[in-house]
């Protein structure tokens, strides 16, 4: 665990302008939806007191909160720019909701991923409509690639984290949770690239300030931490993990960084068996959750004592399994 006083929070930039929140609400709802929260409850690491709430972003079209963003960035491109296309680089989620909402918009999609990204998913991306080109032996590898694809063509590269639009769209879960929770004292939120942290943070340090935003990453891989930490962006080593939507590193010069080290109060690692322990938690009670959503939910079981009394949102922020997660659940039962 990391606390505020272990990483670096001196930032030259404030969180995303609320006012860009609330454009992306007036747009993305044609296709993304508001998510219902559900009470967590029945588990004894949870105390009686605690009122705990899931937000449910594995209903989304897509099964994952990168809808939004998405969304958010191909409405608000220029009628030359939406004619040009675009083209995205993923982990699997953000090309299915690039994919989504290109079709949703009459845009042309490229969407491009490394090796890592199991066939399952790039099917799924390729169901929409959108073009697959599989490049690099990880995510910032294909990240690179398409961006300078997009420059070269002259379409609007559609980044997974690193783009205001894109952050702005995600926090509108920030929006929404201040509507349907009361009173919320922490936040719980898996963290890869910092869109999503961004965006939700951002919002929320504004219009609920008492509202703890708390970081979340499998200690397998943890980048953006090791980079808070440093206090400036860096490499840092990887394993295999679960949490495969918030797997790869940093862009450089990248924007969540920044905006990370405003918005977040205090960081937390959990390892790929309480992350599994948390997934299956919530299968038995009728929720598919993928493994970035369990880093969320595994960090709150740890973190849970110190909420007693107070009111906790965890973001299960996606239900696309691989079928490498797939197997791992059914190979360890309950």
């Amino acid at each position: 665990m990391v606390d505020s006083d272990d990483v670096a929070t001196t930032t030259s930039l404030s969180p995303a302008p609320v006012a860009l929140i609330e454009q992306a609400c007036s747009r993305i709802y044609t296709l993304a939806q508001q998510t219902p929260v559900a009470r967590l409850h029945d588990d004894a690491r949870i105390p009686v007191s605690t009122r705990a709430y899931a937000k449910l972003e594995q209903l989304q079209t897509t099964g994952s909160f990168k809808l939004r963003g998405a969304t958010n960035k191909l409405m608000s491109l220029s009628p030359e720019a939406a004619a040009a296309g675009v083209v995205a680089s993923s982990t699997g989620n953000h090309g299915l909701g690039v994919a989504a909402a290109a079709k949703h918009c009459g845009i042309d999609a490229e969407v491009f991923l490394s090796s890592q990204v199991p066939e399952a998913k790039w099917k799924k991306i390729a169901s929409y409509g959108a073009r697959i080109k599989t490049v690099g032996q990880n995510p910032l590898e294909a990240e690179i690639a398409a961006r300078s694809a997009a420059e070269e063509s002259g379409r609007t590269y559609v980044s997974p984290y690193n783009d205001w639009h894109v952050v702005a769209g995600q926090g509108t879960i920030g929006m929404e949770l201040a509507r349907q929770v009361e009173n919320i004292d922490a936040v719980f939120i898996a963290t890869g690239g910092g869109g999503l942290i961004s965006g939700v943070g951002s919002y929320l340090r504004e219009r609920s300030p008492q509202t703890e935003i708390v970081g979340c990453w499998p200690e397998n891989s943890r980048v953006l931490y090791e980079c808070l930490r440093a206090g400036r962006i860096v490499e840092h080593p990887e394993l295999p993990t679960l949490s495969e939507s918030t797997a790869g590193g940093v862009e450089p010069g990248s924007i969540t960084f920044e905006l990370t080290k405003a918005v977040m109060h205090r960081g937390v690692l959990v390892s790929e068996d309480a992350i599994l322990d948390a997934m299956k938690w919530a299968r038995e009670r009728d929720w598919t959750i993928e493994g970035a959503a369990g880093v969320a939910l595994a960090s709150f079981f740890r973190e849970a004592p110190r909420y007693e009394g107070k009111s906790v949102v965890v973001l299960f922020c996606g239900g696309n399994l691989s079928p490498g997660v797939e197997n791992r659940m059914e190979a360890h039962p309950s």
